[in-house]
């Protein structure tokens, strides 16, 4: 007890003295400082919006490391979440607390599930427009496996390995196949490394409200994509009234051609 006392106290006193040490300099790079006036907020506004990227299943951030270096250096402020696609709720959070971060506007973007998780998360006052890249789209009250019941099952399903948890990835030789079959066989081992697991629960979990519903959308449709029939990613956009580009790519479209999905979301900033 005496110890637990003493380290408990150390502690205390230890965290107070880091405190004290610190605020100067957080006083210091605090928005409201560094604008130098009260209208920091009204600054930022006017200036160019955040670009949030937001990744799918069988991804993480990196999987958009093409698209940031060229928005960066068009002077955006770019974020990858690291969603972790435990569920729509827990994704969803993952993306608001980026949202909420930034400074003024912001243009979502969604890969293929991550479409579902725009949806939902778009509903923010910060949010300016949405950018579906090779992605979902869903309605209120609908889920993927609403979307899909009518549909075959996907050529890759049977490359789906489950772990106890539910918890599903893809074989390497299926994210050579299906996901990523327009890039170099290096690129495709990496994408299947890096991957994360995605819970198949995901599937089921429905969007309480669109959000393209109240903000301007675009579509990045992926004419060869063997992951979402590219005939489904066009009847989506449609549905949404989004301004639609196509391109001759693979499912990860900001991979195989970032020029041109870098080009919509500069688009969807305007």
């Amino acid at each position: 007890m005496w110890g637990t006392s003493m380290n408990s106290l150390f502690l205390r006193k230890s965290a107070t003295c880091v405190a004290a040490a610190l605020l100067p300099f957080f006083l210091q790079i605090s928005p409201a400082r560094a604008a130098g006036s009260g209208d920091s907020v009204a600054e930022a506004m006017s200036a160019k919006p955040s670009i949030v990227l937001v990744h799918g299943a069988f991804a993480d951030g990196s999987s958009w490391d093409k698209i940031v270096p060229i928005l960066q250096q068009k002077g955006y402020t770019v974020v990858a979440v690291q969603n972790p696609l435990s569920s729509l709720a827990e994704d969803v959070a993952a993306t608001k607390r980026v949202i909420d971060a930034q400074p003024g506007q912001v243009v979502l973007v969604g890969h293929s599930w991550a479409g579902v998780v725009i949806t939902e998360a778009g509903n923010n006052d910060k949010v300016k427009s949405l950018v579906y890249v090779a992605a979902f789209a869903p309605a209120e009250g609908e889920s993927i496996a609403d979307m899909t019941k009518d549909a075959p099952p996907p050529p890759y399903a049977k490359s789906l390995v489950p772990d106890e948890g539910g918890f599903l990835t893809l074989t390497p030789a299926a994210v050579a196949t299906y996901f990523a079959q327009d890039l170099s066989p290096a690129i495709a081992r990496t994408l299947a490394a890096t991957q994360g697991s995605w819970q198949s629960h995901c599937l089921q979990d429905k969007v309480t409200t669109a959000a393209w519903k109240t903000r301007p959308s675009w579509a990045v449709v992926a004419r060869n994509d063997r992951m979402i029939p590219a005939t489904f990613e066009r009847a989506m956009a449609q549905t949404i009234g989004a301004h639609v580009t196509e391109v001759d790519s693979s499912h990860v479209a900001m991979l195989a051609k970032p020029d041109a999905v870098a080009a919509v979301i500069e688009e969807a900033s305007r």
